[in-house]
C-alpha cells in the first residue's frame, strides 16, 4: 500500500459498541491486531490468545481491535450487548470490541475494504475468508495479514507484534 493509502486507512471512521465513531489514528503509534470475530464458531477459542496477547503488550503500546461479523454462517447472531457481555464473562476480554459490521460485499466496512488489499504471507488479497482473519498494523505503516486458521499467538504474529512495539 502507498504512504496515503497507509494514512487514509488510519483516518476511515468506524462505529464503537456505544454508537460512537472512531478511527485507528485514535491509537497513536500502537501496534494494532484488527480481527473480525464472532462468538459461535469453532475459532471462537480464539477469543483467549487475543485476549493473552492484549494483556501481554498492553502496556507496552499495543491493542487488539475485535469487530463482530455474522457473515458468516450466522456466527454472530446477538445484539451489541449480548456480544459485549459474552465476551467479557466467557473470555475476559479487555480489548475493544465495535459496532458489529460486514467485512465483505458491497455493504462491507470501509476499514475492511481498505484491509482486504493487503496481501497474506502466500501473497493473497481479496475478500475475508472467515470469522478471526487477524491483521497487524505497524507504526511505519505496514500491514500483516493472517487469515482465521493461524493462531493469535502463533509466532508469526508475535514476532511481527514484537518488533514493531516502541523501544
Amino acid at each position: 500500500m502507498t504512504e496515503a493509502t497507509i494514512t487514509d486507512l488510519r483516518q476511515i471512521p468506524f462505529q464503537t459498541a456505544d454508537g460512537g465513531t472512531a478511527t485507528l489514528s485514535d491509537y497513536g503509534d500502537q501496534v494494532l491486531l484488527v480481527v473480525n470475530v464472532a462468538s459461535k464458531c469453532g475459532l471462537t477459542p480464539q477469543y483467549e490468545q487475543l485476549e493473552q496477547l492484549q494483556r501481554a503488550y498492553a502496556d507496552r503500546g499495543f491493542t487488539v481491535l475485535g469487530f463482530p461479523c455474522n457473515q458468516f454462517m450466522g456466527q454472530e447472531p446477538g445484539s451489541m450487548e449480548e456480544i459485549l457481555e459474552y465476551c467479557s464473562t466467557t473470555w475476559g476480554v479487555s480489548f475493544p470490541v465495535f459496532d458489529k459490521i460486514k467485512v465483505n460485499g458491497g455493504g462491507a466496512a470501509p476499514l475492511y475494504k481498505a484491509l482486504k488489499r493487503s496481501k497474506d504471507a502466500e501473497g493473497g488479497r481479496g475478500p475475508i475468508v472467515w470469522n478471526f482473519e487477524k491483521f497487524v498494523l505497524t507504526p511505519d505503516g505496514g500491514i500483516h495479514r493472517f487469515r482465521p486458521n493461524v493462531k493469535p499467538d502463533d509466532p508469526a504474529i508475535v514476532d511481527v507484534i514484537e518488533a514493531n512495539l516502541p523501544r
